[in-house]
């Protein structure tokens, strides 16, 4: 089949590391279908300097800029989404014939894409993540969006099934809705030398070493972890905490270390590429990650294939993919938890064979052959886009 992609989770030379979990994904996609992937990039971040270039064997990738009214307006963004999209590549579009349209993300993205396939007179598919329904979908004007997006869709493709109850809530047919958990290349994240890998870090041998991988932004929680570190700090002199991500908490971060006293214990590691994840994974003891609202982020599955114990939330698809016997989960926001379940976690005795070798059940094969059955039964059936005006 000849398949678009739209969507804001995917690199561009202006964010390369931006939607990993989706790249692995579309690429192994596109070794069985002709994929096209077209990613919206916010005017904003396009007015900022390149960063690097974006290469993805087996798929045609391109980007149009996304312009919207700043700081009002946000129930409009569909609507220039789409008028985005359509004044850069409209004729393209037209002509290219494709057999259907994968739209990864529900607002403004999916919304939009439901449009669009109706004007092209294909159907499509909606594919959501997280905080696109769990925090999108609570907004008024922005609910019925999505929810004639999700009904209009062919079918709806959640990463958990907390997710896919999320979307029959909405309005979707239980009967097109499908949670699939993203996968793990396995043989990148897999167990290794604790010892060696922080070598290859420049971390210290000895100590325990809590890491947090993701966005630096407060609804990940990364400041509730850096409170909840601070209490660990108090009674383990060699603890310590690293950040593997960048974000708009950074500053905060690093501000609230030095009133903690911890700052000396607190590394802020940047962003890292995705190759280079793997041994922050094997260096740490523990993978902790406070998120208000989750779908099955990516960083928990791969630090398990690792062979590293997770302390998150109890919060979206977390709990459906991580057993007792490879963390402890906690409610989101609440600090005094989050520091009682990292003290027992580093002195938990993990075994950390038993968490790898549960990862292994998430796996990119499976996620594949799933999604591509879908789309195969419901786009090749050629049901143009029945989207509610």
């Amino acid at each position: 089949m000849k398949l678009l992609v739209l969507t804001n989770l995917f690199p561009t030379p202006w964010d390369p590391l931006r939607g990993a979990f989706n790249r692995q994904q579309f690429e192994r996609l596109g070794r069985r279908h002709e994929v096209q992937v077209l990613t919206a990039v916010d005017f904003r971040e396009r007015l900022r300097g390149r960063c690097g270039e974006v290469r993805v064997p087996g798929l045609a990738t391109d980007h149009f800029v996304f312009v919207y009214p700043p700081r009002f307006g946000r129930a409009l963004h569909a609507a220039c989404w789409l008028l985005s999209l359509l004044l850069q590549r409209g004729r393209r579009l037209r002509a290219a014939g494709y057999d259907g349209i994968l739209a990864s993300w529900a607002y403004p993205d999916a919304v939009a894409a439901g449009w669009l396939a109706r004007l092209l007179g294909i159907p499509y598919v909606v594919k959501v993540h997280g905080s696109d329904l769990n925090v999108q979908a609570t907004h008024a004007l922005r609910r019925p969006q999505i929810a004639a997006a999700l009904r209009g869709a062919a079918a709806v493709v959640a990463v958990s099934r907390a997710l896919a109850g999320k979307a029959v809530a909405l309005g979707a047919d239980p009967a097109r809705v499908h949670a699939i958990y993203n996968g793990v290349d396995g043989r990148r994240f897999a167990p290794g030398d604790r010892a060696a890998a922080r070598a290859r870090l420049g971390l210290e041998d000895g100590g325990t070493l809590l890491l947090y991988v993701g966005n630096l932004k407060e609804s990940k929680g990364c400041l509730d972890l850096l409170e909840a570190f601070a209490a660990l700090a108090a009674t383990q002199p060699q603890a310590r905490l690293a950040y593997v991500g960048e974000g708009a908490c950074r500053a905060a971060l690093a501000a609230r270390a030095q009133v903690l006293g911890v700052a000396t214990r607190v590394r802020l590691a940047g962003a890292m590429p995705h190759e280079a994840l793997p041994d922050w994974f094997r260096a740490a003891d523990l993978l902790c990650l406070p998120s208000h609202n989750e779908g099955v982020p990516n960083v928990v599955l791969e630090a398990m294939a690792c062979g590293t114990p997770v302390v998150a939330t109890r919060v979206g698809g977390i709990p459906e993919v991580v057993p007792a016997y490879a963390g402890r989960l906690v409610p989101p926001g609440d600090r005094d938890a989050l520091a009682d379940a990292l003290v027992k976690a580093t002195a938990q005795a993990w075994d950390h064979a038993a968490i790898a070798e549960h990862a292994r059940g998430f796996n990119w094969d499976t996620n594949i052959d799933r999604l591509d059955a879908i789309l195969r039964q419901t786009l090749r059936a050629g049901v143009a886009a029945e989207v509610p005006r």
